[in-house]
């Protein structure tokens, strides 16, 4: 009886043995070349486009983040973190990592006085085969998601237009971030063969990433006190969410209440 009543009291007030740590897990779209299906065009060197990217980071920057991750595998840290050291140390220094780790991530460290920077990606199970549904044949259902993915693109390219300010902003509200969960593994379950699983095993392969993602976030070293800001391509974001949502150690933010 005694073990039911504990059982039903953690339940009840959940992480009753301290407070959560809180996260602002941040969407961005990859800012260099990614193999991804979706791209948006973007030149890191372009004066305009840092000059936006900067305030950008300005602005999650009062998050007040003690702790950075970001899409860099964790065998990379040692590099990651030199490199992080040398663009502290020089304002000219030309960074090794580009895209969204030197123009956001390293801006927002900076800003924030963040002493080290942690990869958390997974690479293992990269890459799996988003592009099943157009190469399957005998299918027992090859339209849903046809007609999925031509909408979904339609909405995607539409988002050209905007700044990168509302790319960001758009690609961080929640409608969107359950989009590029379908797109790039959900959707995938409605392409098969009758009695086979050949979309649901490739959905499964990125699902699998994305935990070992998450299983190197919980590998890194934090107390209550730390504040955690996470910056990964807008899916990994998605999933992350989804863990964190039911973690009894992590508390995500309102990532809208930073981007303004």
């Amino acid at each position: 009886m005694k073990n039911i009543i504990l059982i039903l009291g953690i339940f009840i007030y959940g992480n009753s043995f301290g407070q959560k740590v809180k996260v602002l897990n941040f969407a961005t779209f990859h800012m260099v070349y990614t193999p991804d299906a979706h791209k948006v065009k973007f030149d890191q060197n372009d004066d305009k486009s840092k000059a936006e990217t900067y305030r950008i980071a300005k602005m999650l920057a009062e998050f007040k983040p003690t702790i950075i991750c970001v899409e860099i595998l964790p065998k990379k840290n040692e590099d990651l973190n030199s490199d992080y050291a040398n663009f502290l140390k020089d304002k000219n220094y030309k960074t090794k990592f580009g895209g969204e780790v030197a123009l956001i991530a390293y801006e927002v460290g900076k800003i924030s006085g963040v002493k080290k920077i942690y990869g958390i990606d997974e690479q293992e199970t990269a890459p799996y085969n988003y592009n099943i549904g157009n190469e399957l044949e005998n299918q027992v259902d090859s339209l849903t998601s046809k007609n999925y993915y031509n909408g979904v693109y339609k909405a995607f390219a539409a988002m050209e237009k905007l700044s990168i300010s509302d790319k960001l902003k758009t690609f961080n509200q929640k409608e969107t971030l359950e989009k590029f969960m379908n797109v790039n593994a959900d959707i995938l379950t409605y392409n098969s063969t009758k009695g086979n699983f050949e979309g649901a095993d490739e959905a499964s392969k990125f699902y699998r990433r994305n935990l070992r993602i998450f299983s190197n976030l919980n590998q890194v070293p934090v107390t209550e006190n730390d504040r955690v800001f996470i910056i990964m391509g807008a899916t990994h974001t998605a999933f992350l969410n989804e863990f964190m949502q039911r973690s009894p150690k992590y508390d995500p933010v309102n990532v809208a209440d930073y981007l303004k």
